[in-house]
């Protein structure tokens, strides 16, 4: 199965888990923005006063890799069910916004050395 196909597998998946105990009513575009943002919080409070070199190092100690993961995927799961609320193609929108990006910021090429 390709990357799109794995993707919308889980957004069914996440979709049939909420329908199940008839959260869907709460999953409207403002409610899943919330969520969302409050999950990325959670995410950064794992890193909250952290130098660079012991967030770089985080997933060496268990307690806290196990954290990360738990964070990341409640964010990816808000956000799944987000765009697939608003009916965005998440996949798509990334491509399309890394396309603007290159062409927003491209790579800088160092001056050419004069000839001696």
């Amino acid at each position: 199965m390709n990357e799109q196909g794995e993707l919308a597998r889980r957004q069914r998946r996440l979709a049939a888990f909420a329908a199940a105990r008839d959260w869907r009513r709460y999953h409207n575009p403002a409610n899943l923005a919330a969520a969302l943002s409050v999950e990325a919080g959670e995410l950064l409070e794992i890193f909250q006063w952290l130098t660079p070199e012991e967030s770089a190092a985080v997933m060496a100690d268990p307690e806290r890799a196990a954290r990360v993961r738990d964070e990341v995927a409640d964010v990816l799961a808000y956000l799944l069910q987000f765009c697939e609320v608003l009916d965005v193609d998440a996949l798509a929108a990334l491509d399309a916004k890394i396309d603007r990006n290159e062409s927003r910021f491209p790579v800088r090429q160092p001056p050419n050395p004069s000839p001696e």
